[in-house]
């Protein structure tokens, strides 16, 4: 018994300090190549950069946006995009609003419009949006008009557009519409002529490709990310925005709306 405890102690003692008590290694932010390249050019953004001009992007959508299950603000996607393409692109002067509000439907998203987009005056909308229409099973298909009238509003503010469809976690892959919502976000897309970042295939290749298990990448709930998914779900489309700009920028074709509604001097 003496030999056995004698054993245990020194057993303890070789352990470096703190051992029982590490936590395990952050993944590396891996990335499928479909969630590194945007479908449509970021005209608006590209020529505002080749003209030295400031960056407005506005985050819109729910939870993941607003940033539950980060630690602080500084966590949140929005936040940590904004660094991101700073990084990215030295010199350019780019701001990220964060609209975010939890539990919202597209609908509800739609009807803070214009206060929070119109109202920025953004040259890059980032939409978030599908999860809580999922969850709250009120219905699919009503969904897509809403969606073409909010891009509808977007283009005719003379702004860039990217949708951002829903995550990849257990409580909305128990749904069967949790597919034909990530079906209907990428057909109004196609219609639209307007990019979608593939949230959903990136966060299954964490789980599928990288075999990075749900409790790394999700909150406690096992339904909203964490810093860990925030920071690379930013670092992932950073690169994808800054793939989407063209060298040589078309000149853009002025809307009606934007030109009626200039930018506030000094922006």
């Amino acid at each position: 018994m003496r030999t056995f405890v004698a054993f245990i102690f020194l057993l303890a003692a070789a352990l470096p300090a703190g051992a029982e008590d590490a936590k395990p290694a952050k993944p590396r932010c891996d990335a499928p190549a479909a969630a590194l390249k945007l479908s449509q050019p970021l005209t608006r953004v590209a020529n505002r950069l080749a003209r030295r001009q400031p960056i407005t992007i506005v985050a819109i959508g729910s939870s993941s946006t607003a940033g539950v299950g980060a630690s602080a603000p500084e966590t949140t996607y929005p936040s940590r995009l904004e660094a991101e393409l700073k990084a990215r692109i030295p010199g350019a002067a780019i701001r990220v609003i964060n609209h975010g509000a939890s539990g919202e439907e597209v609908r509800d998203m739609l009807a803070r419009f214009d206060s929070h987009v119109r109202d920025e005056h953004p040259d890059l909308v980032l939409w978030q949006l599908g999860t809580n229409t999922i969850v709250s099973e009120t219905g699919i298909v009503p969904t897509s008009p809403i969606i073409h009238e909010g891009l509808k509003r977007i283009r005719a503010w003379g702004a860039d557009a990217v949708l951002i469809d829903p995550q990849f976690a257990p409580k909305v892959l128990r749904y069967a519409t949790a597919d034909i919502m990530i079906e209907l976000i990428d057909d109004v897309a196609r219609n639209e002529q307007v990019s979608v970042f593939q949230r959903f295939a990136l966060m299954r290749h964490w789980k599928t490709s990288a075999e990075i298990p749900f409790e790394m990448f999700l909150s406690d709930d096992l339904f909203h990310m964490n810093d860990w998914s925030y920071g690379c779900m930013a670092e992932t489309l950073a690169r994808a925005i800054v793939a989407a700009l063209p060298e040589k920028p078309a000149e853009e074709i002025p809307s009606t709306v934007s030109a009626m509604s200039p930018r506030p001097a000094g922006q």
